[in-house]
């Protein structure tokens, strides 16, 4: 883990729930999960075609748009991005979690590099949490490609823990149900639980419904559209909870940074749950 010593300027989406009715008491956390295509806006399907370069090659408005990131995620207290470059001839061989961590001010960083291709990518996950976590777990998810994975991170005592797992799952529905078996072995171990990031499957898929029956996770909200960004029709990035974390809101942001928009919730944690910052 690298620690570092250390609202939002962007617009809502008019898509945004509700889901407590009475008053609770803890803790609040905000949460978000983004997936930031390594730092490349898009504003088109025809960009993955005019535009592939960049996946390969830096260019000259990838800090540009790293910034606009750094500020919108600067507001969240625990923030899980995918599809982050660990460090590559794309990012400048910049660390994209550590840049925007640095840039957004937020004093733990975490990568997990789950595909390496050399001086091209390096595919990661990162967290940016402005608590200090106690524990952190890379797993390897299950597919006939490899290259996905998982990041379980414990926050508090291992009593009382909280527990957050960022995923980016595969493209195949059959992998999608491997993995999400898998990860339903990872939380069926604790009580205080988030799952976040993008699984590539709506929230009333057969993957989503496979884990639902699995865990004790709270269905994820439906109409949340998160894909692609300049004209949101699916909900593919989630976050879901277990009953004991109380969500006072979910919403989606609306920031031309990436394909995808990121995914935001307020919960309100156990006191039993002790954070440190």
């Amino acid at each position: 883990m690298t620690t570092m010593n250390a609202q939002p300027a962007f617009e809502e989406s008019g898509a945004s729930l509700s889901l407590v009715s009475r008053p609770a008491t803890g803790r609040r956390v905000r949460l978000l999960s983004y997936n930031i295509q390594a730092g490349i806006p898009s504003s088109t399907f025809y960009h993955y075609v005019t535009h592939s370069w960049k996946h390969v090659l830096p260019h000259a408005e990838l800090f540009d748009n790293l910034d606009r990131i750094a500020q919108l995620i600067s507001g969240y207290d625990i923030v899980g991005l995918q599809e982050v470059d660990g460090g590559s001839l794309r990012s400048g061989f910049i660390n994209q979690a550590l840049y925007l961590a640095n840039k957004a001010q937020f004093p733990h960083c975490y990568d997990q590099t789950n595909r390496k291709l050399g001086k091209i990518a390096q595919h990661s996950n990162g967290l940016l949490s402005k608590f200090r976590p106690t524990e952190l777990i890379e797993h390897k998810l299950p597919g006939l490609i490899p290259g996905r994975g998982a990041l379980l991170v414990r926050f508090g005592s291992a009593d009382h823990p909280l527990v957050l797992v960022i995923a980016h799952l595969a493209l195949s529905r059959r992998a999608r149900l491997r993995q999400l078996a898998y990860l339903s072995e990872l939380v069926n171990e604790y009580e205080h639980v988030i799952v976040m990031g993008d699984l590539n499957c709506p929230s009333g898929s057969k993957e989503i419904h496979s884990l639902l029956d699995r865990t004790q996770l709270l269905a994820p909200a439906h109409g949340l559209h998160t894909f692609p960004s300049w004209r949101p029709v699916r909900n593919i990035d989630h976050i879901l909870v277990t009953p004991s974390l109380k969500v006072e809101d979910m919403h989606v942001l609306h920031c031309p940074c990436s394909d995808h928009l990121p995914i935001a919730m307020e919960i309100i944690i156990p006191d039993t749950v002790r954070l440190e910052g």
